[in-house]
Formats: structure tokens, C-alpha cells, sequence
């Protein structure tokens, strides 16, 4: 069985997609930061402070931050020489082979896929928060998912078939909107800072690590430093999603790397800023709720703050779920060109320009999940398939590096192979740190998925009929 086939590609080689190309490098970084900025800053900080790390949350992001940096910079090198929009799918490809390529761009069909209903699930509690301030809150019925004991979370199953509008329409339109949104968010993110900076006491900070560097709750669940930072990594899923616009970009080879490395950068200092600043104005007991910014300014008294930065996080988490459902309509679009998936996922419309089929599938089952499933359990499935990603695109510039040392490498991963080792044993570290009840249900899903590949993709992949050509 040839399953580990691989794929000759360089960063050239789908100029004819169909998509257009009309995405320059500050489009792409506003799509990283659109990406990146969202749940993990405006919900996460809260659940990992109260629960995990307390005001150390501060350093569960320094730690996820250096893992994500060795890891954008493999992503740079691999968007920039190999490229193509599907992302650590078409690396693996190139690097590892069919299979492999396989598992890692089903496990990229989950990570997109569950980060937006994870998203959708913050926004709609910024979304009722805004709507209580008002006078028309929805019941809690409308709000929760059946687990929690509501009927459905209905906002957040709404903005999805929204977004999934916008979607159709066209990634020029989208990427216009997604720019004045993350306006927005920095402005909403700058009130908070600036108001913040004004209340801070030390005293919060004290104990500053009360649940240590690690260990486990009376429910055997992972706590301290390290375990808050495998569910804070969340906060940086997104940066990889630039490197699935490579088909629509002007200059792939130079921007793409700037859009990812850029975008990582800028929110990283964000990051540490606002978690330290959370964690400074009241108790970290405190920011167990899904819209802790807003909650910490109203506890401060500061309801004028706590409802800009409502408005501009409801903004911000929109662009989030915009650009990572983008993402997983163009895994699925190349994974369908090369025959893996059926060639229906690829079609594309010719006045929009994009694969509507595609973007109508994938927002009726992210809107159902996002329905009925709470936040916290999305989140940590997320967490395992994007650092299982992170992995082996890290491991793929290695290999890439010895089977393909001819291709042209505008941006090079500086200090190989001990920048991508490291990057690939964080990651991994940091899967080590998830609960067992997510890692099992990551072995169902890539189970799951060797079962297709081996009943349909195999026979109809396009390397198999170059081969039996």
C-alpha cells in the first residue's frame, strides 16, 4: 500500500484554484490578529485564573506564547516555500506523505471546526451580557446547552449561519469587514488597559502560584502553570489559519510569513498585558464567568468600560469565528482537489468566487454544535489537535529540509534542526498536560478518520490515478 506517498508541490503550483488573489500582507496579519484575539483573552483568562493557574495565568501565556513562536516560525518556512491553502495538511503531504497528511488535515477539520463553536459559545455570553444591560436578556433555556441544562445556546448558533452569509459573499468582503472589527477589538482592548493601569492593587497578585506548576484536583483533573497553559494555548489558535489563505494572497511567498509571525508577535504582548492587569484588579476568584473583562470593570464600578469593551470583545469574537471558519472551508477545499474528500467540496462558484457548497456544510454542523455543546469541553479538544498539528509541521521542516533541499525558501526557520525540536517537544509537553477524557475522544476522531481515509480517500486520491496512469 503506497499510504505514504507524497506530494510534489511547491509555493507555485495552484495558481489556477480558481480563487481570487487579493490579500496583501497587512490583510493577512489583520486575519492572524482577527484569528488570535478573541475567546482565549476575553473567557479563557477568567476559567484558567480562577481554576488553574491564578495570577501565574501570566505565565501559562509566556509558556504557550514560546511553544506558538517556535511553531510560527516552521509555519513561516513551510507557507513561504511549499504553500498552497491547506495549510499543515499540504506540508504533511510534501513532507511525510499521504497518510500522514491525511490525519493531520482531519485533525485540522476538527480543530477549525470545534474553535469556532467554542468562540461562537464566548461571544454569546458577551452577547446576552450586552443584551441584559438593556432590559432584554435571553432565559437561560435560550443560552445553555443541554449538558448545562438549557435547550440550546441559540446566539451562538445564530452568528454562525451570519457569518456563513458573509462567507458566500467573498474573501475580499470578508477581509474588509474582519479589518474594521479588529479596529474595534484593539480600541475595546486599549479602554481596558487604560482604565485597568488606574486600579491595580499587588494584593490580588498574593499568592501569585496557589495551585503550583502543576498537579491534580480532588477530580484527578490537571492544575498549576502547566496545565493552565495547555488550556490557554487556546488563546493562540488562529495564526496557523493565515497560512490557509496562501491561494489568496498577492505575493504568498513574502506575506504569508509576515501575516503569521507578525500577528503572533503583536498578540503575544497583549496577551501578557491584559492577563496581568485581570489578575491585578480583582481577586483571580473572582473571573470564573464566560465574560470576565467586562465582569472585572463592573465589579471596579466602571460600567461605562465594562460596556465599550462588551461591545468591542462581541466584535472581536466575531472576527475570530470569521477567519477560523474560512480556515476550514480551505482545508477542505484542498483536501477535496486532491481527491481525499469527493470532489463536490471542491467546486467553486463562479460569481463569488468561493466554494459555497463547502461553507453551507460546514456552518450547519458548527451551528449545531455550537448549540449544544458548553465551552470548556470544545476548548480542550481544540487545544489537542491544533499542538498535534503544531508537531508536525515543526517536524516537517526538518524533514522537508533533507528530502527537498532544492526548493526555493524565501523565509528560513532560523537555527534547524533545535528551533523546530523545540517547538515540536513544547507543543508535545503541553498534549501532556490535557485530560484524559480529551485525549480519548482525539483517539475516536483520528480513528474515525483512518477509517475513511482507508475506505474511500486511498482509492481516490489523485496520486493514486498518476500512479495507475
Amino acid at each position: 500500500m503506497h499510504i505514504f506517498r507524497t506530494k510534489t508541490v511547491s509555493a507555485g503550483d495552484c495558481a489556477d484554484s480558481g480563487l481570487k488573489r487579493c490579500l496583501s500582507a497587512v490583510d493577512l496579519t489583520l486575519l492572524g490578529i482577527g484569528a488570535i484575539i478573541g475567546t482565549g483573552i476575553f473567557v479563557l483568562t477568567g476559567i484558567a485564573a480562577a481554576t488553574q493557574a491564578g495570577p501565574a495565568v501570566v505565565l501559562s501565556f509566556i509558556f504557550s506564547g514560546l511553544a506558538c513562536a517556535f511553531a510560527a516560525l516552521a509555519y513561516a518556512e513551510l507557507a513561504a516555500c511549499v504553500g498552497g491553502c491547506g495549510s499543515a495538511y499540504g506540508y504533511s503531504y510534501a513532507a511525510f506523505g499521504e497518510l500522514i497528511a491525511w490525519i493531520i488535515g482531519w485533525d485540522l477539520i476538527l480543530e477549525y471546526a470545534i474553535s469556532v463553536a467554542a468562540v461562537a459559545n464566548g461571544w454569546s455570553g458577551y452577547f446576552n451580557n450586552a443584551l441584559a444591560a438593556i432590559g432584554l436578556a435571553l432565559p437561560d433555556y435560550l443560552t445553555m446547552a443541554p449538558e448545562k441544562g438549557g435547550i440550546i445556546n441559540l446566539p451562538a448558533a445564530a452568528i454562525v449561519f451570519l457569518l456563513m452569509g458573509l462567507l458566500i459573499t467573498g474573501v475580499q468582503e470578508s477581509a474588509r469587514l474582519n479589518t474594521v472589527m479588529v479596529t474595534i477589538k484593539v480600541l475595546a482592548i486599549a479602554v481596558f488597559v487604560a482604565v485597568a493601569s488606574a486600579h491595580v492593587d499587588p494584593v490580588h497578585w498574593d499568592p501569585f502560584m496557589p495551585f503550583g506548576w502543576f498537579g491534580h484536583d480532588l477530580n484527578g483533573k490537571p492544575i498549576g502553570v502547566l496545565a493552565g497553559a495547555s488550556i490557554v494555548f487556546f488563546a493562540y489558535v488562529g495564526f496557523d489559519a493565515v497560512s490557509t489563505a496562501a491561494e489568496e494572497a498577492r505575493n504568498p511567498m513574502r506575506d504569508v510569513p509576515i501575516g503569521i509571525i507578525g500577528s503572533l508577535v503583536f498578540c503575544t504582548l497583549i496577551y501578557i498585558l491584559v492577563a496581568g492587569l485581570l489578575t491585578g484588579i480583582v481577586p483571580y476568584t473572582e473571573l470564573n464567568v464566560s465574560s470576565p473583562v467586562a465582569h472585572a470593570l463592573q465589579l471596579l464600578g466602571v460600567r461605562w468600560a465594562s460596556g465599550l469593551v462588551a461591545t468591542g470583545v462581541i466584535a472581536g469574537l466575531t472576527t475570530v469565528m470569521l477567519v477560523l471558519y474560512y480556515a476550514l472551508t480551505r482545508i477542505i477545499f484542498a483536501m477535496s482537489r486532491d481527491g481525499l474528500m469527493s470532489p463536490w467540496f471542491s467546486a467553486v462558484n463562479r460569481r463569488t468566487q468561493t466554494p459555497v457548497r463547502v461553507i453551507v456544510l460546514c456552518g450547519l454542523c458548527i451551528s449545531a454544535i455550537a448549540g449544544l455543546i458548553p465551552l470548556g469541553e470544545l476548548a480542550e479538544l481544540v487545544n489537542i489537535g491544533t499542538l498535534f498539528a503544531f508537531v508536525l509541521v515543526c517536524l516537517g521542516v526538518i524533514v522537508l529540509r533533507v528530502t527537498r533541499p532544492e526548493l526555493k525558501r524565501p523565509f528560513k526557520t532560523p537555527a534547524v534542526p533545535w528551533f523546530p525540536i523545540f517547538g515540536a517537544l513544547s507543543c508535545g509537553a503541553l498534549m501532556a498536560f490535557l485530560p484524559a477524557l480529551t485525549w480519548l475522544r482525539f483517539v475516536i476522531w483520528l480513528g474515525l478518520g483512518i477509517a475513511i481515509y482507508l475506505a474511500y480517500s486511498y482509492r481516490h486520491s489523485k496520486l493514486a490515478e498518476q500512479t495507475a496512469d
